[in-house]
């Protein structure tokens, strides 16, 4: 989720060792002694502690190769203004499935910190996995999944893809002016929320409004400064991506959704959602999640 104007239409949307003296010592000449009084001196003198040996040289760890067979594990990454709780729907579906299915808690403090603890779950994983963020969290699965052997794709929901050294402010200048952008504000520690009395509306006008209540008051902010951090390399391109379009966004441009699956070569999946598809349209990202998966594991076979 993204500053007040600037950031409205991504809303919702890391010695040495010293040379030893005994060493140095045993590298000296022994001298000679003159006279019995001169060896009896030499004989009470401690005997040089001997070398240590030298220690094994440590062989490189050759680089993980990437798992093969069907794609069962997925792991979701959500966006700013919600926790991990914003799949919940999307994750029974995909259960019922038979996935893996694994929610990363990001603490929106910053990009690094968020790459973080979606790679300590990543590194959790057996077998391929499928990696889907959502808003924000695409910024950090293009970043985590470069350097993943284990991420076989990606799904974007309504979620930013930045290119090489892109940050989210510099994709989210390509888009107009959005309603949620007017609900954002930053906190004296730099951080971003969102109004409650219009999260409902700008967020998620389709869902119902109780539970919209509840996500509004449980919404997790995120530092203003990660949307000013760079990426420094992106895995959508070398990994194949999908890209669920959510045609009623009112907090990230249809528009600017287009063109960023158009640039990652993304397929694009249209559903007709406010912002917050995983929990307005929970069966449709998970039917899209579900083809994503069945897709790639035909691709290993």
């Amino acid at each position: 989720m993204l500053p007040k104007r600037l950031l409205c239409a991504a809303v919702l949307c890391l010695c040495c060792a010293g040379v030893s003296t005994s060493a140095l010592a045993q590298t000296a000449p022994a001298a000679q002694p003159a006279a019995d009084d001169a060896a009896s001196q030499a004989s009470d003198q401690p005997a040089p502690a001997p070398a240590p040996a030298p220690a094994p040289a440590t062989a490189s760890k050759p680089p993980a190769a990437a798992p093969s067979g069907p794609v069962r594990n997925i792991v979701l990454v959500h966006g700013a203004f919600v926790d991990g709780s914003s799949w919940n729907g999307v994750v029974a579906k995909l259960q019922q499935k038979g996935y893996h299915v694994s929610s990363v808690q990001n603490p929106l403090t910053s990009l690094a910190d968020d790459v973080a603890a979606t790679r300590r779950v990543l590194d959790r994983e057996n077998g391929p996995v499928l990696l889907v963020g959502h808003s924000w969290g695409g910024v950090v699965i293009t970043e985590v999944a470069a350097n993943a052997p284990n991420v076989a794709g990606l799904v974007y929901v309504a979620a930013l893809a930045p290119q090489l050294h892109e940050s989210a402010m510099d994709v989210m200048k390509a888009g107009g002016p959005m309603p949620a952008g007017q609900s954002i504000s930053k906190d004296a520690n730099g951080f971003l929320w969102i109004d409650r009395a219009r999260y409902h509306a700008d967020l998620a006008a389709d869902v119902p409004e109780t539970v919209a209540r509840v996500l509004a008051a449980a919404q997790v902010p995120i530092a203003a400064s990660a949307f000013d951090e760079p990426v420094d390399q992106v895995g959508w391109k070398d990994k194949p991506s999908w890209y669920v379009l959510t045609t009623k966004d009112h907090a990230m441009s249809p528009d600017l959704q287009k063109m960023i699956a158009g640039r990652i070569g993304a397929k694009v999946v249209p559903v007709a959602s406010s912002h917050l598809a995983p929990v307005s349209h929970a069966g449709a990202v998970a039917e899209a999640i579900d083809h994503a998966a069945r897709e790639l594991s035909r691709q290993q076979q």
